[in-house]
């Protein structure tokens, strides 16, 4: 019996009424827990759509209506994702906004989108909108999750738990009205929007269809192939859309149980907690997990480390073979097999990544050395990559075709083409209907052949293997018309544990330069592990962490071409976030802000010397 296509298996679908499948198919299976609230009971899915069916009667008695704009701004935790899914069946359109937006963003966002109705968390995110709630023409109501962050004396405010018990007696009086909300709903009508990262100007409001998801999510059903009912953690931003469609869209289509977990930095405990099926990690988790099992392995007994070492050594020999495309010997997989059993498997259960099926790593490029050392413990990252404006990934590797270094082929449905300027063109059912515009309308961004032109430079080899170069706004054009990609020299210095955050220097210059910031979980235990006593704040300036850098930076020159090789460096003392604004929310490096704000410390290392060879830091 021949498989339906992806385009057959979500035709006439939309989520609501898979969600309606779910509670009807999968009552009293468990569908969200929270990880950071004691007490608070799972839901099943009965439950879960019971929420989504009270609070979305809740928003329509405050007037939110179809083709309206809901904002989010809280943090990640079921009432966020039922607050979303409720506009959904009214065919209002929700979007979460990033909790690290200042106020002028805020400000931004709010009046773009015309929102009548926004959700916020608590005091934290009332803090930024506060400023500019005077400001907003278009705001009528402001539902708070923390009723006792609600000002007093202000009646556009009202509590989560009263918007939802509203709804619940709208729903008791008339429980027809929530079912037939959603019955015309369409598969290409809008389902939410995201706004980008702005990493290059205001933020554009990316509107994305039913379609658009539930085909994401079936391509990459169809590519993984996870078992129904698969467990995983919500631990980055729901604006994210990585996030939305692996936390909110794929658990639809697969019934699967997630755990919203509030705060990323305990997602590590957090896996030790859920032992998840599919886990996604943005390359600084996988980065700041291999650094931190390197620095364990440095007070591990000689014997036991060697061993680990070795074991290491084992699987990635299998792993580099098949990336290859060529067989593994057999006596070599059964030497493996042997390693695996004896000294890997106990440290991916210590991780809680014993029970991972798939998983996968996008949003930035991953350096290959950090996939070849996870391959080397048995866990094998999928490297996928993608845009808010196709739903999430383009293109993905998987456990029967991959390519370290690659992002893998184009998934089931959709098409992937190099334009004449190098850049990555992308068509098909994933691609979103278009930008929202100040007047309400979608305007769309594809061409007249239905292809968007993504801004990415990339190469896609004979096999259909897509490899991404850099940012088409991102290449660095030195003074002599050399075209060098600085993420690649970024990357590459990354890998070293010490080495949180590093910007490539060199547009309109002789050669390049660099920034590099220290990791600030990282260093201090590397001082301890090496004798060194110092402040974090005076790490940076210490000989023995200036020698180390010098090692790493020598390192990343051994592996680039001359014209690429880092002439001199300047280490910054404080980390970057998006609070100090050197950052997007989702961890992209704001060029133009780093250049701007570092200015002075640029020129200097351009002050002195012309071409200095070898490397040294300013």
């Amino acid at each position: 019996m021949t498989t339906p296509s992806v385009a057959e298996q979500t035709e006439g679908q939309t989520i609501p009424r898979l969600l309606h499948r779910n509670a009807v198919e999968y009552p009293d299976l468990p569908a969200i827990t929270s990880l950071d609230l004691e007490g608070q009971p799972t839901l099943t899915w009965r439950e879960f759509r019971t929420a989504i069916a009270e609070v979305s009667r809740g928003l329509a008695g405050l007037g939110l209506a179809p083709r309206d704009r809901l904002l989010i701004m809280a943090p990640g935790c079921p009432d966020h994702i039922v607050a979303d899914l409720a506009a959904t069946h009214l065919s209002a359109i929700p979007c979460t906004a990033y909790a690290t937006l200042s106020p002028d963003q805020v400000r931004f966002v709010a009046r773009h989108s015309a929102a009548p109705v926004v959700v916020l968390g608590g005091e934290a995110e009332l803090a930024r909108w506060r400023p500019v709630l005077d400001d907003l023409p278009a705001l009528r109501h402001v539902v708070v999750m923390d009723e006792t962050a609600i000002p007093a004396g202000d009646d556009r405010f009202l509590s989560f738990a009263d918007l939802r018990a509203r709804g619940r007696e709208a729903l008791a009086a008339d429980p027809d009205v929530f079912e037939r909300s959603w019955q015309e709903i369409k598969p290409d009508d809008p389902l939410s929007m995201i706004y980008t990262s702005g990493t290059t100007g205001d933020p554009k409001g990316v509107v994305l269809s039913h379609r658009n998801a539930i085909h994401q999510a079936y391509a990459v059903t169809e590519l993984h192939h996870p078992p129904m009912h698969a467990t995983n953690i919500a631990y980055l931003p729901l604006a994210h859309i990585a996030e939305r469609e692996l936390s909110i869209y794929l658990p639809i289509v697969w019934a699967g149980h997630v755990h919203t977990l509030a705060d990323p930095s305990g997602v590590v405990g957090a896996l030790g907690q859920v032992h998840p099926q599919s886990f996604f990690g943005v390359p600084r988790v996988w980065e700041k997990m291999v650094a931190g099992l390197k620095n364990m392995l440095g007070g591990v007994p000689e014997d036991r480390r060697t061993a680990l070492l070795q074991a290491n050594e084992l699987l990635q020999q299998g792993y580099k073979l098949r990336s290859a495309g060529k067989p593994v010997p057999e006596e070599l997989a059964e030497r493996i097999r042997q390693a695996d059993e004896a000294a890997l498997a106990p440290i991916r259960a210590l991780l809680g990544l014993d029970k991972v099926l798939v998983a996968s790593s996008g949003a930035a490029a991953i350096p290959v050395e950090i996939i070849y050392f996870l391959a080397g413990l048995g866990i094998e990252i999928c490297e996928v990559w993608g845009l808010s404006e196709t739903t999430g990934a383009a293109t993905s590797n998987s456990a029967e075709a991959f390519r370290a270094g690659t992002v893998g082929k184009a998934v089931e449905g959709v098409e992937v083409k190099v334009a004449e300027d190098g850049e990555l063109l992308v068509r098909g059912p994933i691609v979103f209907l278009g930008y929202l515009q100040e007047d309400g309308t979608i305007a769309g961004a594809t061409d007249a052949d239905g292809w968007y032109a993504t801004g990415d430079i990339g190469t896609i080899d004979e096999d259909g293997f897509v490899t991404i170069t850099d940012r088409k706004k991102e290449l660095i054009i030195t003074s002599s018309g050399k075209n060098i990609a600085p993420t690649r020299i970024e990357g590459l210095l990354k890998e070293h544990p010490l080495i949180g955050q590093a910007v490539a220097i060199g547009d309109d210059r002789p050669y390049v330069t660099a920034l590099i910031v220290l990791d600030d979980e990282i260093a201090p235990g590397w001082a301890a592990a090496n004798g060194v006593e110092a402040s974090p704040e005076e790490l940076a300036d210490h000989p023995a962490v200036r020698a180390e850098l010098e090692r790493a930076v020598e390192s990343a020159n051994s592996r680039l071409a001359r014209i690429e090789q880092i002439k001199r460096y300047h280490v910054l003392p404080k980390t970057w976030t998006p609070e100090s604004g050197e950052l997007t929310p989702t961890l992209k490096l704001k060029r133009r802000v780093i250049n701007n704000r570092y200015s002075a410390d640029i020129e200097a290392l351009y002050a002195t010397v012309r071409d200095p060879s070898p490397a040294t830091p300013s």
